[in-house]
């Protein structure tokens, strides 16, 4: 899941939100058939990659051209609020989970047909990013979740048979890998800063805790948490996980030179390793999250959605019915490597055959997503503050949690 930093200003969110208002849903639509112009905001690798797919899709659709806009996940937020201000959001725009609920509650993003797009043909926690407050307002487009990344080789050397199952399992890992392999830490986790979250999630679900509930009521200083917490915490007391922060860190060369043996991350990880550590082939491996009361990862990725505003829905509605179709995703996930969001995609081809995938695959049917909050930066954002004083052995698990329970309920409507 990517995450844009926040950087426009409450006012401008505001004047958004009473432009939206004004003019919201209220343009007349041209018809799919008509001679025109679609534009389309895509971010980050995928708004590099879509003009491609765009240009496949103009060839069978001659009247609709297809401009896309890369647009940096730095400042897509940003920009997005922008334009909503200025009532000039594109036809189509790729929304990060993190904040589809926000304009979807400004009332910039037009409701999903679900007579066209199925929920049922994608996974259910890639269609509840896309719900607020009832409604669909994005198909999902690619999926990611983490699963955990062991060395098989150095796990061999510290006695260990098999990938850990459990939490206590991961745990006795981490504690071998040290004694008897000789690795300088056991397990990279993020011990603090912006995002600290996600590396807390596994531990979160597996646990049972979550930090809003289904209704979006914040319960993240339920005892299950403070369960979670206190076991996350407790690889840094142990000595187990390097307690400082270090951003952009890259986790994939201290995995490499067997000074970490265990790390959880996404799909595009497999690639890197492959391209660029080709000696390591054979010596790692990936398994699902070990489980607690269940083994429960989280559910990031993005959807597409369509502005309210406008005036090309139904061509904006067909092209995302084909991005989202399972032969499209089947050759995006050949050209980015992003995991389909539509279930039928998983059939054939590669990703039927590649023992990591499915992995991946197996985790996706127990993943987790938070429900939708115009606020939902802020809101993790309280929990990775919680985490790093936890961490840093400032509070205990339960104070911490405390504290961003009480923030978090000042943030929800």
């Amino acid at each position: 899941m990517h995450r844009a930093a926040r950087t426009a200003s409450i006012a401008l969110v505001a004047a958004s939100a009473l432009t939206l208002t004004a003019c919201g849903g209220s343009g007349a639509d041209v018809g799919a058939d008509a001679k025109q112009t679609l534009t389309v905001w895509a971010m980050g690798t995928e708004g590099e990659k879509l003009g491609d797919v765009a240009t496949t899709y103009e060839k069978a659709h001659p009247n609709v051209t297809v401009k896309v806009t890369p647009v940096g996940w730095d400042v897509a937020h940003q920009k997005l609020v922008a334009a909503a201000a200025a009532g000039k959001l594109p036809d189509v725009m790729q929304m990060g989970s993190s904040y589809l609920g926000e304009f979807a509650d400004m009332g910039a993003l037009e409701p999903v047909d679900t007579k066209t797009f199925k929920q049922g043909g994608f996974f259910s926690s890639a269609w509840d990013q896309g719900v607020y407050d009832g409604k669909s307002y994005g198909v999902p487009w690619y999926i990611d979740t983490r699963v955990l990344y062991y060395r098989t080789d150095l796990a061999k050397k510290a006695g260990l048979q098999k990938a850990p199952a459990t939490m206590a399992d991961l745990q006795k890992a981490a504690t071998v890998y040290q004694d008897k392999a000789g690795t300088k830490w056991a397990l990279s986790i993020q011990p603090s800063g912006l995002d600290a979250v996600q590396s807390f999630y596994p531990f979160l679900y597996s646990a049972g805790g979550a930090i809003l509930d289904d209704r979006g009521k914040p319960v993240v200083n339920s005892a299950a948490a403070v369960k979670a917490l206190e076991n996350y915490g407790s690889y840094y007391s142990k000595g187990l996980s390097d307690k400082t922060f270090r951003p952009g860190y890259d986790v994939t060369k201290d995995f490499n030179t067997g000074a970490v043996p265990m790390f959880f991350s996404g799909p595009w990880v497999v690639g890197l390793l492959n391209d660029n550590y080709p000696g390591l082939k054979g010596k790692w491996a990936v398994a699902p999250v070990p489980a607690d009361k269940t083994s429960a990862s989280m559910a990031g990725g993005s959807s597409l959605a369509i502005s309210a505003d406008s005036s090309h829905k139904a061509a904006a509605e067909d092209f995302i019915s084909y991005l989202t179709g399972a032969k499209a995703q089947a050759d995006w996930y050949d050209r980015t490597k992003d995991l389909p969001a539509n279930t039928r995609a998983w059939q054939t081809g590669e990703l039927a055959g590649d023992a990591d995938m499915k992995v991946f695959r197996q985790q996706m049917e127990t993943a987790k997503a938070l429900p939708a909050q115009p606020k939902l930066t802020e809101i993790t954002s309280k929990v990775d503050d919680a985490i790093g004083a936890v961490t840093q052995g400032r509070s205990s698990a339960k104070a911490a949690l405390d504290k961003a329970q009480s923030a978090i309920e000042s943030l929800v409507g």
